[in-house]
C-alpha cells in the first residue's frame, strides 16, 4: 500500500485526497501536487478514520493546532475530554494532547476515540515521564525505548508526532558557546540535550532517523520536526542553535520525503516583529518549502496573562509571510496549565490571526464571511451577525448584557448610532 505522498508521486490520488478536496474548496490536482514536492501534507494515521481531515501548506487556508493534556498535578480525563470538545468546537483543525501524567495513556485512548480531527502527541514526554516517576535518571532511558514509544504512539493512531530530530550535538555546542539568556525552553528539546550530555551521545533520534522513517511509513503517520532549541525569549531569537537546528531539520526533510513519509517544519517561540519575516523565508528556503507550524510566535516577554494576544499578533504576521500552522497560545501561558476556557480564548485568538493572514493572502472566498458582517451591520440583523462570528455566543451576551431601548442599535452608541446617522444624512441628500 502506497502512502500519500508515494501515491501522489505516481500522480494519483486516493479518496482521503479526495475527500480533503471537497472539505477544502479547492482541485484534487492542487493538493496531488502539494504532497508530491513536500509543501503540503495531510495528517492521517492508517489505523483509524479521521472524520474532520485536514491540509496544511500551500495553496489552501492557514490551520490551527489546539494543545491540550494533563500535568502530573492536574490530571483528569473528564477535563481533557471538555478541552477537546471546546477546541474543536471553536475551530481547531487538529490537537494535540501533551499530557504528562501517569494516566497519559488513557487520556490519549480516550481523545484518540472522541477526536474527529487530526491528533498529534510528544512521545518523549510519556518516555521520560514515566522513567522518572519510576525513580529512574534521564540518561537511563535506552535508545530502544524511545523508538518503541514512537512506534506506540503510532500503533495507538496518532496522526503527526512532534519529534525533536534536530537538537544536534553540534547545535548544543553552539548554543554553549554563544550562550542565552533563557536556555531550552522545549520540554522534548531540554530532556534529550540532558540525555546527550550525560551519555556523551548523539540525539538517537538524529543519528538514526532512517529508522524513524521506517516507522512512521508503516502507519503514514507525518512527521512534526520539533523545534527544541526554540528561543524562548526576545533575546534568543535567531541565534546559532535555533538556526544549526533548523538547518538539521532541512536535510531531515528532504530524507523524509524522497522515503515517502510527510514533515511538517515546527518554529520558533518568541521573535520579535522585525525578524518573523525572516525567520519564516530562512524556514521555507532551508526546509525545502515544507509546511511551517510555529508556536505563536510570540512578539513581546512581558504580557503573561495576555499571551493568546501577543502570539495571535506574531500569528498573522508569520501566516502573512507564509507560515501553513499556527499553534494558539492561551492566556494560561507561562502561567499555569490552561483549562476549557482558556483552550476557547486560545483558539479564537488563533483563528483571527490565521483569517486575517488568509484575506491578505488572496485566498479565494476567505473575505466573504466580512463582506456578509457588513452587509448584516448595514442592515442592523443581529441574527445574522451572531451567525458570522467566530464566537456566537459571547458575541450575543455581550450585546445582551446591556440592550438600548432602540432594538436596532448597541449601547455604545444608542440614539447617535453612526450608522442610522448616514442613513438619515444619504436620505437628505436625495431629497434635495
Amino acid at each position: 500500500m502506497y502512502t500519500l505522498i508515494e501515491a501522489a508521486t505516481k500522480g494519483q490520488s486516493t479518496d482521503l485526497v479526495r475527500r480533503v478536496a471537497e472539505l477544502e474548496g479547492v482541485p484534487e490536482d492542487l493538493l496531488v501536487r502539494g504532497l508530491a514536492d513536500g509543501t503540503l501534507v495531510i495528517p492521517a494515521n492508517t489505523t483509524r478514520e479521521i472524520r474532520r481531515p485536514v491540509a496544511i501548506g500551500r495553496g489552501v487556508t492557514v490551520k490551527i493546532n489546539a494543545n491540550i493534556g494533563s500535568s502530573e498535578d492536574l490530571e483528569s480525563i473528564d477535563n481533557e475530554i471538555e478541552k477537546l470538545m471546546v477546541a474543536v468546537s471553536h475551530g481547531a483543525h487538529t490537537v494535540m494532547d501533551l499530557s504528562t501524567g501517569p494516566r497519559w495513556r488513557s487520556i490519549l485512548t480516550r481523545i484518540l476515540k472522541r477526536s474527529p480531527v487530526p491528533l498529534g502527541t510528544v512521545p518523549l514526554y510519556q518516555i521520560f515521564g514515566e522513567a522518572m516517576r519510576s525513580g529512574r535518571d534521564v540518561a537511563d532511558v535506552t535508545e530502544e525505548e524511545m523508538f518503541s514509544a514512537v512506534e506506540d504512539h503510532c500503533r495507538m493512531g496518532v496522526d503527526y508526532l512532534t519529534l525533536h530530530c534536530g537538537v544536534t550535538r553540534r547545535a548544543l555546542e553552539l548554543l554553549k558557546a554563544q550562550g542565552r539568556k533563557l536556555g531550552i525552553v522545549s520540554r522534548g528539546g531540554s530532556l534529550l540535550a540532558e540525555w546527550m550530555s550525560k551519555n556523551r551521545r548523539e540525539n538517537p533520534f538524529y543519528e538514526h532517523f532512517d529508522r524513524l522513517i521506517e516507522i512512521l511509513h508503516g502507519y503514514d503517520a507525518t512527521f512534526s520536526l520539533g523545534d527544541g532549541l526554540r528561543p524562548g525569549c526576545l533575546a534568543d531569537a535567531s541565534d546559532h542553535a535555533q538556526i544549526e537546528e533548523l538547518i538539521s531539520l532541512g536535510e531531515l526533510q528532504r530524507r523524509s520525503h524522497s522515503a515517502g513519509v510527510q514533515v511538517m517544519i515546527e518554529g520558533p517561540g518568541h521573535v520579535p516583529m522585525d525578524r518573523i519575516e525572516e525567520n519564516v523565508r530562512m524556514q521555507k528556503s532551508l526546509c525545502n518549502g515544507a509546511p511551517f507550524y510555529v508556536l505563536g510566535p510570540i512578539v513581546t516577554d512581558i504580557a503573561p496573562g495576555y499571551d493568546h494576544i501577543t502570539s495571535a499578533i506574531g500569528g498573522a504576521m508569520a501566516a502573512w509571510f507564509g507560515a501553513d500552522f499556527l499553534c494558539y497560545v492561551t492566556p494560561a501561558e507561562h502561567l499555569r496549565l490552561p483549562d476549557a476556557d482558556d483552550v476557547r480564548v486560545g483558539v479564537i485568538s488563533a483563528r483571527i490571526a490565521a483569517h486575517a493572514a488568509d484575506i491578505a493572502r488572496g485566498i479565494p472566498g476567505a473575505r466573504n464571511s466580512d463582506d456578509m458582517m457588513a452587509e448584516a451591520r448595514e442592515n442592523f440583523d443581529w441574527e445574522a451577525q451572531y451567525g458570522l462570528a467566530m464566537d456566537p455566543v459571547t458575541a450575543r451576551r455581550e450585546r445582551d448584557e446591556a440592550l438600548p431601548s432602540d432594538g436596532d442599535v448597541c449601547s455604545m452608541c444608542g440614539h447617535l448610532c453612526a450608522l442610522k446617522t448616514s442613513k438619515r444624512a444619504f436620505e437628505d441628500d436625495r431629497g434635495e
